[in-house]
């Protein structure tokens, strides 16, 4: 639904709606078992979910265009990904409680592993601990810049935030980033003439960069991605009458609930302690977004395994979310993340909605194939909200 129509349609009630995001949620089918990670885990609690839901599958931005996280998220939240675009560097530094400028363009980095030729042999540097980055952070923000202030915070794991701080800079740039191994890294290039100064100066600090990791058994190299700059969108709260809430472990998945106007809880600790927060805050909002990471971690390492057990562990957690009484209960994916391709794609996203005012359709599994035949069919992610919304008795009548 397109926001406007949905600011003018929104009306206050005292209804709940639980928005659980499992991060990188749906898979392909083992060339040997023909099994998807859905259809092999044992899921017992989804599966009873979806018995008493309607069921279908989310196109996040399009047939055919593999979303980022951040597009993936925004769909969920009822924006259009394709009319309101904002960058990765934006997200993780709000995620970090950076006090990001209007003069500021930030970019997300991956720590990564080069060889001898400088080629790529790990976009994640093994995922190195936080600790590790913090530690390199702190030598990378000695690096000096030419007319712009420079900073460089710690994400989680191998991933920071390089923010560069001057007047006049176009955050109209190419990542440096392949996203491929077993090649060098790209030059960050201009899309604009007028982000030129940018790109000469982002190079700058990856030339620098290679030059104070030198010798860094793992972490030798960057990778920037997601160049942006502060966008404008209309605040969640304001569009639905809603008080929102997010509730995440990653600082990424914070920073995008708080760039849309949600109260992001205190980041870190496990899927567990987030969502006892959502207990103890059970009363402070109207909207909950919950989000599970370890899904997508798992199908980005290309491990079938680990990603049939994430998703066992997500299965587990259902009890106690559905024990919250929400009149609305989403279980739904910002993205696929197949094992088999080792990364982000296409592919349609498992969704399942439960509310009180819900009529359940004949799917009785929580897997791909089940909710291709659901009530909902395949449809775009961004109408997510509205129908949440409706089913929560929170939308007008449209027209007389």
């Amino acid at each position: 639904m397109d926001i406007e129509l949905l600011r003018s349609l929104a009306t206050p009630n005292d209804t709940k709606i639980l928005l659980c995001v499992v991060d990188g949620l749906g898979g392909l089918r083992h060339p040997e078992t023909r099994r998807s990670e859905l259809e092999t885990a044992s899921i017992p609690n989804l599966d009873r979910l979806a018995e008493e839901s309607v069921s279908g599958l989310t196109i996040p931005v399009a047939h055919g265009v593999t979303p980022g996280s951040g597009p993936g998220h925004l769909a969920l939240f009822g924006y259009d990904p394709l009319r309101y675009e904002v960058g990765r560097g934006v997200l993780e530094a709000l995620g970090v409680d950076f006090d990001l400028q209007p003069v500021d363009v930030a970019a997300r980095g991956n720590f990564c592993s080069l060889d001898a030729d400088g080629r790529i042999t790990d976009r994640r540097a093994g995922r190195i601990p936080t600790e590790e980055t913090a530690a390199l952070c702190e030598g990378l923000r000695q690096i000096k810049l030419p007319g712009v202030k420079l900073f460089v915070e710690p994400v989680r794991e191998h991933r920071f935030v390089l923010v560069l701080r001057g007047e006049g800079l176009d955050d109209r740039l190419a990542q440096n980033d392949p996203e491929r191994e077993g090649v060098p890294a790209l030059p960050v290039r201009a899309t604009a003439p007028e982000a030129q100064p940018a790109a000469d100066l982002a190079n700058a600090f990856v030339a620098k960069a290679l030059k104070k990791l030198a010798g860094q058994a793992r972490a030798n190299g960057v990778l920037l991605r997601g160049f942006a700059r502060h966008p404008d969108l209309p605040p969640l709260p304001d569009v639905t009458q809603m008080r929102a809430g997010a509730f995440a472990v990653y600082p990424m998945y914070r920073g995008l609930a708080k760039l849309v106007g949600m109260t992001a809880a205190p980041g870190g600790g496990t899927p567990l302690s987030q969502l006892q927060a959502v207990r103890e805050r059970w009363d402070d909002f109207d909207f909950f977004f919950y989000h599970y990471k370890k899904a997508d971690t798992a199908g980005e390492d290309g491990d079938f395994r680990a990603k049939v057990e994430a998703l066992e562990e997500f299965d587990a957690l259902i009890p106690n979310l559905r024990a919250l009484e929400p009149d609305v209960m989403i279980v739904a994916g910002d993205h696929s993340t197949p094992a088999l391709m080792a990364s982000h794609s296409w592919h349609p996203v498992p969704f399942v909605l439960w509310s009180r005012n819900g009529a359940p359709d004949d799917i009785y599994e929580f897997s791909e194939a089940a909710c291709r035949a659901g009530a909902v069919g395949i449809f775009p992610a961004k109408d997510v909200l509205s129908l949440a919304m409706a089913h929560a008795g929170r939308l007008l009548k449209y027209g007389a």
